[in-house]
């Protein structure tokens, strides 16, 4: 049996979200984060691998980071707006469960970058971490929205094809009355027209007979 998603949103859920600003901005914002994301993992390898570009590592990761806490405060007002709370929507409970792992992470490493509590190869190795955990996040989002939206592209073909059997049914329904309709080979119109002046014609007809008869009863004694 396939499953069916839930959909995330309700209708009125769906419209604020499409009328809100915050929508365009987290749709910016997401893919912003993963270019710095590429960019701050590569220098944080090559440092691992070579032990060269220590600074640039560090600012790396301390813009992923800036750039995290910046998607997270917007993402709260998004989910406000279209959710009515700030954060833990049921739509998406377990992912912002999991964001809290991932921003707990990227957080102690500002700490610990601040405070020298570990050396610079323990640094990268809790960014590593801290990235595992961002795509793995990156990824509950994505798989969840995209399970959505196919759930709601197959109920719209069902509703399609709901309406074109409707279609078709009035189409067959309206070739059979055409079909009875011209038997005699006359259009619809012309079979109404014909039947219509076949009554007339009878009732002429029937009018003239029962003249008939009483013309007949009435003059019978001086026709024997």
């Amino acid at each position: 049996m396939q499953k069916i998603y839930k959909p995330l949103y309700t209708p009125e859920e769906r419209v604020r979200r499409d009328q809100t600003k915050w929508t365009l901005v987290q749709g910016i914002l997401a893919p912003v984060q993963f270019l710095v994301f590429l960019v701050s993992l590569y220098l944080v390898v090559r440092f691992l691998w070579t032990g060269e570009g220590e600074s640039a590592a560090n600012i790396s990761v301390v813009v992923k980071t800036l750039t995290l806490y910046t998607i997270m405060i917007t993402g709260c007002i998004w989910e406000k707006v279209v959710f009515n709370c700030y954060l833990f929507a049921p739509a998406f409970f377990w992912e912002d469960v999991f964001s809290m792992l991932v921003l707990l992470l990227h957080t102690l490493y500002l700490v610990a970058l601040a405070t020298g509590y570990l050396d610079q190869y323990q640094l990268m190795i809790l960014a590593l971490a801290a990235y595992a955990t961002y795509v793995i996040n990156a990824g509950q989002f994505i798989w969840k929205l995209r399970m959505a939206r196919l759930d709601q592209e197959k109920k719209q073909r069902e509703s399609r094809i709901g309406a074109e059997a409707i279609r078709l049914e009035a189409a067959q329904a309206a070739s059979v009355y055409s079909s009875k309709a011209t038997l005699t080979g006359l259009s619809a119109e012309e079979a109404e027209e014909l039947h219509r002046n076949l009554v007339q014609g009878t009732q002429f007809f029937g009018f003239i007979a029962i003249i008939a008869h009483l013309l007949a009863y009435i003059y019978s004694p001086w026709l024997k």
